[in-house]
């Protein structure tokens, strides 16, 4: 979005996974900024339905979901079509969806290989290639969610630790196969949201004490910076921005 940046009113944005969590707060500050938003989702119809209620309340014909399941990677030229009936034009793609999941070694299994690799780096990338051609007619951007654990692996979690490595490089590859019409940036999250799993509060106490800030971050931190790469940072492409409270300043 190189022209006029500053405004987004006009301008369309595709969010992965929109409908709950980060993804959800990505939308809101999007749409509250004037965007138009298209919500994908995979099976939360109804999350993706009351989002667009509430956001409908405050502009009505913002807002079009879209179903897929993300490992229907042929799918993609069509979802994109999709997408474009919606207004149009393509402004950015958020790739937020994910799976995340213990894997730990011995016991990893290959469907489960396929599925993280396949939600956190094939789909974000088969994606991305699919939504290229109208990106670069906008003069669009990308963003995709990465992870702080694609520095520093998680333990236990191999596979995902793996993919959202794969997933930070993919940032700097497509920013250089896509540029100079297409943006590519990450935010990479450290502690936002426990994970729906759960944690022990001992396990989260160990966390937060590991962050300079002592304290965990919000959905809006992350919705804010992704803002920020799309509205502000124009001149900026093939970065990752931390948002971790200064985690991955300790040791």
């Amino acid at each position: 979005m190189t022209q006029n940046p500053r405004t987004l009113k006009g301008r369309t944005a595709l969010i992965t996974g929109g409908a709950h969590r980060i993804g959800a707060q990505i939308a809101r500050t999007l749409h509250q900024a004037g965007m138009d938003v298209l919500v994908h989702y995979r099976r939360s119809a109804q999350g993706a339905e009351a989002l667009k209620a509430e956001l409908e309340a405050n502009r009505p014909d913002s807002v079009g979901l879209l179903q897929l399941d993300l490992h229907d990677t042929p799918r993609f030229p069509a979802f994109i079509d999709e997408a474009l009936r919606f207004r149009g034009r393509l402004d950015l793609l958020v790739n937020n969806a994910s799976t995340f999941y213990p894997t730990p070694v011995g016991e990893a299994t290959e469907a489960q290989w396929e599925d993280l690799i396949g939600t956190n780096l094939k789909a974000p990338f088969f994606l991305s290639q699919a939504a290229a051609p109208s990106l670069r007619k906008s003069g669009g951007a990308i963003v995709n969610l990465v992870d702080i654990h694609a520095q520093r692996p998680l333990k236990g979690y191999p596979l995902y630790s793996m993919a959202k490595a794969g997933n930070a490089m993919m940032v700097k590859a497509l920013a250089r196969e896509l540029g100079p019409e297409i943006r590519v940036n990450g935010v990479a999250p450290g502690a936002i949201l426990w994970p729906e799993q759960g944690l022990s509060e001992a396990d989260k106490d160990t966390i937060l004490e590991r962050t300079a800030l002592k304290r965990a971050g919000t959905p809006v931190d992350i919705a804010r910076t992704v803002l920020f790469l799309v509205r502000d940072a124009d001149y900026i492409t093939g970065q990752i921005i931390a948002v971790d409270g200064g985690r991955t300043t300790q040791h």
